[in-house]
This record gives C-alpha cells, structure tokens and sequence, in this order.
C-alpha cells in the first residue's frame, strides 16, 4: 500500500506532547490499531501518529478512503471539526481550529462570491460536512455574533477568542510556543503580545517565570489610577456646601427674632451665631 504524507497536513494539527505520544504508543502495541487511517487518494489525513508508531513496530493497521473530499479545504475543515471534538485538546488549540475554521469559510465565501461576480457576504454559516451554504439567516452585527459563534464552538468565551486572535497576530513565536506548551495562560501571553517583538523574545529567553512576570507588569500598567472625584459627586458637594450656609443663615435669623421677643439679649445671639 502506498500512502504519502503530506508534511503540511501533518502539521496542520499541533502535534503531540512527549507523554501523549509514549501513551499512544503503549497503547498501540497493546492493544493493536484499531481505528482505520483517513486517506484522501494516496494522501494521508488522520493517523499521523498512528502510521509511524505501526511502521516502526510492524504493528498491521487498516485504511479508509473518505470520498466526500474535494479540494484542501475540505481536508482542513474535516481535520479541525475531528479535533474540535476532542477532549485533549487545549482551550488556546481549540480557539485557533475554530478561527482557522471560520477563515477557510470566508475564504470560500470570497471566491464562490468573486466567480458569481456578485457582493461578498460575510457571516453566512456554510454546512462544512457538505461543503454548502446554509439557509441564510436575517442580517446581525457581524463581528460580535460570529467571535460568539466561534466562542460557542471552542467551548471558550468570547473574550478568550479575543485573546487568542491578538496572540495569533501579534505575539513573537517564543510566545506562542509558551501558551501551547501550556507554561503561559491565554490571558498572560495575550498581555505579553502588548510588547513589541524583541521586548518579548527577551522575556521568553530568560524563561518562563520573566515571561510571566513581563505579563504582569503590562497588566499592572493598564490598571486605571484612581479616578477624581466625577461632576456628578462634585455638585452633590456644591449642594451640600449651600444648604449648610442656608441653616446658618436661618440660626440667624431666628436668634434676631428671639432678641426682638425679648427672649435672648443681643450678646447671646452673637455667641450662638458664633
């Protein structure tokens, strides 16, 4: 059987930890490989690791084609929604299959858009299985209702799907590297990715602890000083100030008429306006 390993789908998906591997491996030389390698022609789609732990022990495996591949796509999105699925896949991994899912689909929706010579239109959910449009649904802000999409399934929030798309775009590989070994959280490398790039390759070359410390400092930055006192306590002050002068005003003015009933001589209503 020849079967071909395409070097960019094998490493389409994060590959797997040392101790994950070894338990794969233990596993397979158990057990036998029971589930069939994905094949695509000759092109090897899900089994990576199952293929050469099988080679290197001579361990017999069986094959699956899938017919409903048509082009790259398709294997990436079948990939991602495999994956998706899977428990042992990291929240940050999760996020980045999701966000590579909803780009594939933009794609598509571009090209499909440009050969029809119409106008894009962004947001409309695709059947991945099929590869076709969805019924379309009334018009919705865009951004915030797709980032939820995304959120709802990576089984994240919508402020973790934030994060991540500003470590996908901003932050140096050595900090990307750190929140996929899991030694730095979405939120801290999130704030590290603040930091111009060699700010950050400094921090993650002095080790783990520095780039944790770089993330917050940055954070400790953002905070807001303690905010002055707003109009609205201003006036309520300004208020207060003039009812107080008011009651002053009325002490002396019924110390007057105390004095005119003859019931206070002029000097103690001068020491009790004092």
């Amino acid at each position: 059987m020849h079967i071909v390993v395409n070097e960019e789908l094998k490493a389409y998906i994060d590959p797997l930890t040392p101790d994950e591997y070894e338990a794969l491996e233990r596993s397979l030389l158990a057990e036998g490989c029971r589930d069939a390698l994905v094949l695509w022609g000759d092109t090897l789609v899900d089994g990576h690791n199952r293929y050469g732990i099988c080679r290197k022990h001579d361990i017999p495996f069986k094959t699956v084609q899938n017919e409903r591949f048509q082009s790259l796509d398709d294997v990436h999105l079948w990939m991602i929604e495999q994956h998706l699925g899977r428990r042992s896949v990291s929240d940050f991994q999760r996020g980045v299959l999701a966000l590579r899912k909803r780009e594939i689909l933009a794609e598509r929706r571009a090209r499909a858009t440009a050969a029809e010579g119409g106008e894009a239109t962004p947001d409309v959910p695709f059947d991945t299985a099929g590869a076709q449009p969805a019924p379309s649904k009334p018009a919705r802000p865009a951004a915030t209702e797709t980032r939820k999409e995304i959120a709802r399934e990576a089984r994240i929030s919508s402020n973790q799907v934030g994060m991540i798309e500003k470590i996908r775009k901003e932050a140096a590989p050595e900090v990307v590297a750190a929140v996929k070994s899991g030694t730095l959280s979405i939120s801290a490398a999130a704030a590290v990715a603040s930091l111009p790039e060699e700010e950050q390759k400094a921090a993650a070359s002095a080790g783990d602890a520095e780039l944790k410390e770089a993330a917050k400092r940055v954070r400790e930055s953002k905070r807001k000083p303690r905010e002055k006192p707003t109009d609205e306590v201003k006036a309520l002050r300004d208020q207060v100030a003039e009812l107080e002068a008011e009651n002053r005003n009325l002490r002396r003015e019924i110390d007057a008429l105390r004095v005119r009933l003859g019931e206070a001589t002029p000097e103690d209503a001068e020491a009790l306006a004092e």
